[in-house]
């Protein structure tokens, strides 16, 4: 009997038509490169603590499990957000498993009516995927010309679509705005009318002036049905890929249920209490960078060839100029990779996003975009 050949093309048929229509998540090649393009860090840890953080994750035993140590780093990222009383933590791998598992939980299969995710736009390009890939439909508010909540809009398309999730990224990627407080309030208000979870994703939390959280301590019921996410991947531990999820215990212990088990490795968990133990370091990087962003900010409003720099409340900056792609090609040739974001919304013309590094990298990443105007 002969076995009939097997094809790759009738196997990849398998593959929902969706994904194999989508673009694959390209990270840039930087080998060579200053990579502004990401906002990373640019700091390293200092030598005394390499070298106690090796020796740390030396004696973890890779043999077993994550374990108790998990309760240990959750008390511990308790702690250091201030949660409130009552509140229970998930951790995720970054926050872009996190928006996942929200989007899973919420998700409706086989009731014939799909779920809805809200979010302002642009915005971070997770929340559109994640719908997408968990079967959700996605509604994208557009933000105004300068980048503020569009507030009349926002409120109709919630009375609308009576999101089950609806994001408020604070502040918000690409374009480090942070959002005025009644603003984001009156939408929770709503939101919260609908019966809808509002997800306060504050990924660049380090480098803003305020935070949700302590409106979710002032006034609890008013935002009861509010989660709060951030990442450790801004804090200056990007490559430890670690995200945590705040909000009243009843909510994350639904979420908790479609968490794969053991999802944060034991060296994640050690390196990221490590780091919870020296936050001062952190919370020093963290200061200077702010410090730079003013510096960076001040040289780009009087560089010629750069039409609009936006406030920023993130360690990254939103730029206009006369053609980004040409911008683009011209720092990338010269060795510094920015981000060119002005294909993602069609308020993002033209837009280059920039990551504030130290000083000796920003006038590196200026140098080079001065010349490529």
């Amino acid at each position: 009997m002969t076995t009939p050949a097997s094809s790759p093309l009738q196997a990849l048929a398998r593959i929902r038509p969706d994904v194999r229509a989508m673009h694959s998540y390209v990270v840039q090649p930087s080998t060579g490169m200053l990579k502004m393009d990401a906002m990373e860090n640019p700091f390293r840890l200092p030598a005394h603590l390499q070298a106690a953080l090796g020796q740390r994750l030396g004696s973890v035993a890779l043999n077993r499990y994550p374990g108790d140590r998990i309760a240990d780093l959750k008390a511990a990222l308790a702690q250091y957000a201030g949660m409130p009383e009552g509140y229970g933590i998930v951790l995720g791998n970054g926050s872009d498993e996190l928006i996942t598992l929200l989007a899973l939980a919420c998700a409706q299969p086989g009731t014939g009516q799909r779920a809805t995710m809200l979010a302002p736009m642009p915005g971070f390009v997770m929340y559109p995927l994640s719908a997408q890939l968990q079967g959700l439909d996605f509604v994208g508010v557009p933000l105004t010309p300068d980048f503020e909540l569009d507030e009349p809009a926002m409120l109709a398309a919630i009375a609308q679509h009576r999101p089950a999730i609806t994001y408020i990224a604070y502040p918000n990627n690409p374009t480090a705005t942070l959002w005025d407080e009644g603003t984001v309030q009156r939408i929770i208000d709503a939101a919260g009318a609908q019966g809808g979870i509002v997800v306060m994703d504050e990924a660049y939390q380090p480098f803003a002036s305020r935070t949700w959280i302590d409106r979710m301590r002032a006034e609890p019921a008013r935002n009861a049905h509010v989660l709060l996410m951030r990442t450790l991947s801004k804090f200056g531990l990007a490559g430890v890929r670690l995200g945590y999820l705040i909000g009243p215990s009843a909510f994350v212990s639904e979420i908790d249920k479609v968490r794969p088990p053991y999802n944060v490795s034991v060296l994640n968990c050690e390196a990221a209490l490590f780091a919870l133990e020296h936050a001062e370091v952190f919370a020093a990087q963290a200061a200077e960078i702010r410090v730079e962003r003013t510096t960076l900010i001040a040289a780009l409003r009087q560089m010629p060839g750069v039409e609009k720099c936006w406030d920023s409340e993130a360690n990254m900056v939103l730029i206009r100029v006369a053609d980004s792609a040409k911008a683009y090609e011209g720092m990338k040739n010269r060795k510094v990779l920015v981000k060119n974001v002005s294909t993602m919304h069609p308020l993002l013309a033209n837009c280059l996003r920039l990551t504030v590094g130290n000083a000796e990298d920003n006038a590196q990443m200026l140098a080079a975009l001065q010349a490529s105007l």
